[in-house]
């Protein structure tokens, strides 16, 4: 019997939410898929169980948070330091090396069974930076990869001045993910200064108003990008507004 796929994904704003407290939330989510997908494998194909999908959208006050293949050394600041800065930092269960989250940025969070879309972590990152280069391309904002590095970059061809404006860093087991992409609509930039972003010392971080020269309306690039990431992944996205952490 051929599995049934879920496409529907479960959309979650979730507003301004500390790090933590949205990590744990995570956690929970993606400890929930994953123990439905291995309890499915102790029964027949007609009694297994749908895997859930969620996409989180968040704003985190300001943190700093280092992954796995990360050195604590890119971090610029000591305790004092950060709590002077109103910061607050991290060590986590993702891949690469040290970002940055604050106020206006957009951060978002995909907890996907792969198996109900496609098992290829490569094209699941690639679609994540692809939904964003289609974003800023509807702002009239030529964007793109760079050979060799993660996220979104623009002057990715000439790199005469290549600069980031989306960083990735994900998480997967049994196919499904967490963590996700940090996205600058009207970012402090300052904050990037007290890092080496993604481990990466040779090449500047932007933001979409400074492209721009204007400040951005969050709510509409919010829509822009859950517009194409739904059409790249072909899901079918559930509005929950009600429901909260905790549910």
């Amino acid at each position: 019997m051929k599995q049934i796929k879920n496409k529907k994904v479960i959309f979650i704003d979730l507003g301004r939410k500390d790090y933590k407290e949205t990590w744990d939330y995570q956690e929970e989510l993606f400890g929930q898929t994953v123990a439905t997908k291995i309890g499915n494998r102790k029964l027949p194909p007609e009694q297994q169980l749908l895997t859930n999908n969620y996409l989180l959208f968040v704003e985190h006050p300001h943190v700093y948070t280092l992954g796995k293949s990360g050195e604590a050394s890119h971090l610029l600041l000591n305790e004092v330091a950060l709590a002077e800065k109103g910061a607050t930092y991290y060590k986590i269960n993702r891949g690469g090396d040290i970002t940055y989250h604050g106020p206006g940025q957009l951060v978002g969070y995909p907890i996907l069974d792969l198996d109900n879309f496609f098992t290829d972590i490569h094209k699941y990152l690639r679609y994540l930076e692809e939904a964003v280069i289609l974003t800023l391309a509807d702002y009239g904002l030529e964007a793109g990869r760079i050979e060799g590095l993660t996220g979104v970059w623009l002057d990715h061809v000439s790199q005469r001045y290549p600069r980031k404006i989306c960083a990735l860093g994900v998480k997967s087991s049994r196919w499904v993910t967490m963590h996700g992409f940090a996205f600058n609509i009207n970012a402090d930039l300052s904050y990037f200064g007290n890092i080496v972003p993604c481990g990466i010392s040779d090449k500047a971080v932007t933001s979409m108003h400074i492209e721009l020269g204007k400040p951005v309306n969050e709510e509409e690039v919010k829509g822009r990008v859950k517009f194409h990431l739904a059409g790249l992944f072909e899901m079918q996205l559930v509005e929950n507004g009600e429901w909260k952490m905790g549910n």
